[in-house]
């Protein structure tokens, strides 16, 4: 079994799990908070739409209102994470979560009063560009943790489920507060609990990486700080998430629009909480497993997977079918995820790695913001369950994309030496 260095120095024998992850010296400290302050994120386009669709009576108009939420997420989370490179994760996060919840408090004030509906597109935008990217900083965090171990896969799969636990928590809390309690209650929630678990992680400064002088003084540093877009494999990474939100957006949209239809709405994050869990228990395994094969070629078996998959939503014609077809979509999501995010770790440099991770946050949004909008709209146009065609049209170009362009996911030179590790610990050459 192979030995593992932590972050402590001590080396062990054991296969990297997430018992050994959990022990890592200070991880808790920035856990706990960055659960309560990422959990919103799951709630925020579902409660949107729910909002508006009940205010305005058109899943498309709702859709529109949530694609330029997510739309403006993409855009501006990028950016957020490169400034939070160069300036602290702390300095990003304090304005941020005060702009967002007041942007989503108006946004529900503007749509419940029956304000015109180009102010609430005007009100999604500052909504979607100040939505804190806690994810990409956490996994952030354990880069500095584990830097070169082999943990990082652990973590990666860790953070995977992570999120997907999120997403099976939000979509219920969501559809169960927009139905069970008030249209808007969803919306205010996400805003509240942005607000106070930002606040929260954004207090945890000891685990931040490092910013400014001394992250350019890094002897792992090698390479001036430069945009994680100049790393080619990242621009197909973008491509790969994008696919990834257009499973996302299609399958809320048209989750809620199904249920809507058979007279049973609050079924919606039932089904979509399926969806989730078959996300996060894939992604449970895919962390417990010591994978053999380059993970480029992970990622290329695995989205295939997906894109198969999700090409027979459209056709489901019962709830039980399409939660087993669901289950088996968000089975296929996770390996993807965590193949990603882990090959960002090692063809990206540390001193552009969270802008790196807010660019395929960033895409996941932005697909879901594509996908959210063209759903809606053959959902209004169409048959019922025409927006589930989604899912598989976003899947299937990616995977070409990727397809033709996977020899940029390498990620080194045969022969290329490069630093591994942390402390005393010496070059290694990649074979």
């Amino acid at each position: 079994m192979p030995a593992t260095v932590t972050d402590t120095g001590t080396t062990t024998t054991t296969r990297p799990g997430y018992g050994q992850l959990l022990r890592t010296r200070g991880a808790w400290t920035f856990l706990l908070p960055g659960f309560a302050a990422r959990q919103p994120f799951a709630m925020l386009t579902l409660s949107i739409v729910l909002l508006v669709q009940h205010t305005t009576g058109s899943y498309g108009t709702a859709g529109a209102v949530s694609a330029t939420t997510g739309v403006a997420m993409a855009l501006f989370a990028p950016y957020g994470g490169k400034l939070a490179d160069r300036f602290g994760q702390r300095a990003v996060l304090l304005p941020g979560v005060l702009v967002h919840a007041a942007a989503g408090l108006a946004l529900t004030t503007l749509a419940l009063t029956g304000a015109p509906v180009w102010t609430l597109f005007v009100a999604a935008v500052p909504t979607g560009a100040s939505t804190p990217q806690i994810g990409p900083m956490v996994r952030a965090r354990w880069g500095v943790k584990l830097r070169g171990t082999p943990l990082m896969q652990t973590a990666a799969a860790f953070e995977s489920v992570t999120d997907e636990f999120t997403f099976v928590l939000g979509p219920l809390l969501a559809t169960a507060l927009c139905t069970g309690v008030s249209p808007a209650a969803g919306l205010i929630a996400e805003a509240t609990l942005t607000l106070v678990g930002g606040l929260l992680f954004a207090a945890r400064r000891g685990t931040q990486p490092p910013v400014g002088a001394a992250a350019a003084a890094d002897e792992h540093a090698r390479v001036e700080h430069a945009s994680a877009l100049r790393v080619p494999g990242v621009r197909v990474l973008i491509v790969t998430f994008l696919g990834i939100g257009a499973v996302f957006g299609g399958m809320q949209v048209s989750l809620a629009a199904y249920t809507e239809k058979i007279g049973e709405p609050g079924l919606n994050g039932v089904l979509y909480g399926i969806f989730a869990a078959g996300n996060m228990l894939s992604g449970i395994v895919c962390g417990a497993v010591a994978w053999k094969a380059a993970p480029q070629r992970r990622l290329l078996f695995g989205y295939a997977a997906l894109a198969l998959t999700a090409s027979g939503l459209w056709a489901a014609q019962s709830t039980l079918v399409l939660a087993g077809l669901g289950l088996l979509v968000g089975v296929c999501i996770a390996p993807s995820l965590i193949t990603g995010y882990t090959l960002v770790e090692k063809i990206v440099p540390s001193t552009s790695r969270t802008e790196a991770f807010t660019w395929l946050t960033g895409a996941v949004a932005l697909g879901q913001a594509a996908a959210v909008t063209v759903a809606g709209q053959l959902e209004d146009r169409f048959w019922d369950g025409a927006g589930f065609l989604v899912p598989m049209g976003g899947t299937v170009l990616a995977l070409v994309v990727m397809f033709l362009l996977r020899s940029r996911l390498s990620p080194t030179r045969p022969g290329l030496t490069v630093a591994r590790g942390v402390g005393h610990r010496s070059p290694v050459t990649v074979d």
